[in-house]
């Protein structure tokens, strides 16, 4: 049989080879520690379970769900919006819930890419930014974050006819993978540039609710201007613990939402009811869980810091995210000295080039691991001296 040809240009996703490797030494006997996937180790709160199981046994909630979301899941991701950034959505026009943010960030390509247009792609960065333009046949033009620059994109350095064929420009801070922290300042310098050049800014913000040290991360759409270009997308995964239940949003400009509810109503049946349930719950029941997980990952941090330190590693102190993103000693490619961690430790990281050219000189460690895990791994950091190549 013949495949398309689209996948002659998909590399494999880079964290299937990551837990690969992970089970191979699992399988050799390596006591492994790793801090490569940002999954949430804490659970959904009870709260949120409990409305959870009491969902799945209402029959209504057995059928099909529409593919624009219960009424009442669109209406209670607009007040949190409200209570949390003071930004008022249309639950109707400006709402939309999704399967997890990954898959509208992936079928939002189709509502503004058509073949050869181009999209300006941070990197480092999200992978699905790229492989979402890929698969709609448009052209991912990178703009490098570097470390000089705050890991923010410098706009006037794209060139002019790259600028005329870009249809949507991706920003995401909190970032992921450098923890890098964006303020409205910068927000709105994107907005005058996207209006400029006639681009649709979309801002993939799911870390905005983990945040450190009185730390508080605007939302994008909070920018002058935002909502005439652009649409956020948003995930319950981080805030509430709730990655497996793949339950996100996207809101703002009601012209994207519009587009993309088209593409989705044609590809998915919406998501489980019971699930949106309890996402409203999660939206509109009590907040205090999030501060009690972000203790936990702000002393997760503060150990592996410290220990990436003591190993040699230039880190700055993450503001929000759960990731740290440390500088590798010099005489090193990243993946030399990931795969030189793992050998020699049994640490598991990211190296930063699976994010994009950029992140070379760089890897990245999640803080979704056990406390015990996360005290093992930074105990091993702190004793660890590579050997020269």
């Amino acid at each position: 049989m013949r495949l398309s040809r689209r996948l002659d240009k998909l590399a494999p996703y880079p964290f299937v080879e990551i837990t690969r490797k992970i089970a191979e030494k699992r399988a050799a006997g390596v006591d492994v520690v790793t801090f490569a996937i940002g999954d949430p180790d804490i659970p959904t709160p009870k709260h949120i379970m409990d409305s959870l199981h009491a969902a799945s046994d209402e029959p209504a909630n057995h059928r099909y769900p529409e593919s624009d979301g219960l009424p009442e899941l669109r209406r209670a991701i607009a007040g949190w919006y409200e209570r949390r950034f003071g930004l008022s959505f249309d639950p109707d026009k400006e709402v939309l819930p999704l399967l997890g943010s990954k898959e509208g960030i992936a079928n939002v390509a189709y509502c503004l890419i058509d073949p050869n247009d181009v999209a300006l792609v941070p990197d480092p960065g999200y992978p699905v930014y790229s492989v979402g333009t890929m698969f709609a046949g448009g052209e991912p033009y990178f703009m490098p974050l570097r470390e000089e620059e705050g890991f923010l994109p410098d706009f006037e350095a794209i060139p002019a006819d790259v600028a005329r064929r870009a249809k949507v420009l991706w920003l995401n801070y909190p970032n992921n993978p450098t923890a890098a922290v964006a303020d409205i300042a910068f927000f709105e310098e994107a907005v005058r540039f996207a209006k400029r050049h006639d681009i649709a800014i979309c801002h993939d913000g799911p870390y905005s609710e983990v945040a450190y040290d009185g730390y508080r991360p605007v939302s994008f759409l909070q920018a002058e201007g935002a909502r005439d270009v652009g649409i956020e997308f948003h995930s319950l995964s981080k805030s509430f613990n709730m990655t497996g239940w793949r339950i996100g949003m996207a809101v703002g400009n009601p012209t994207l939402i519009n587009a993309l509810f088209r593409i989705k109503s044609n590809v998915d049946s919406g998501i489980t009811q019971a699930v949106q349930r309890m996402a409203i719950t999660a939206l509109e029941g009590p907040q205090d869980c999030i501060d009690e997980h972000n203790a936990v990952y702000q002393r997760r941090r503060d150990l592996l810091v410290e220990a990436l330190r003591a190993a040699g590693m230039r880190v700055e102190v993450p503001k929000a995210s759960l990731y740290v993103w440390a500088r590798i000693p010099d005489g090193w490619t990243a993946a030399e000295f990931a795969a030189r961690m793992i050998d020699d430790i049994g640490v598991v990281v990211s190296p930063g080039t699976i994010y994009g050219e950029q992140g070379e000189g760089f890897i990245r460690l999640s803080i979704t691991t056990a406390d015990e895990r996360v005290a093992e791994g930074a105990r091993r950091l702190r004793d660890w001296r590579p050997a020269g190549k």
